[in-house]
């Protein structure tokens, strides 16, 4: 039995998704939540794209999964110190 690379990265990017979703529903702060999403975002995405050059070569729809990447890293880049001292400001009032 042949086995297609392609499959193998699909299966890695669900198992990061259920890893990052287990560790989210672990951890007790939000902090540390922040993390399992950029470890989703980052770590799903490249297998996604990975598996999809597999399957297509350099195509167009590879390239709109680098362009979604680059942009999920930049918007979360931007949002994550915001969102930390929202939720610094909120556990401090308390």
């Amino acid at each position: 039995m042949m086995v297609l690379w392609r499959d193998v990265f699909l299966a890695l990017a669900l198992v990061v998704s259920w890893v990052g979703v287990v560790g989210f529903a672990c951890l007790k702060s939000p902090f540390d939540r922040l993390h399992c999403v950029t470890f989703i975002n980052v770590a799903g995405g490249v297998a996604l794209l990975v598996a999809s050059f597999l399957a297509d070569g350099a195509s167009d729809r590879v390239l709109k999964i680098v362009v979604m990447i680059f942009t999920t890293l930049l918007a979360g880049a931007a949002i994550a110190p915001g969102a930390g001292r929202a939720l610094r400001l909120r556990e401090r009032s308390r």
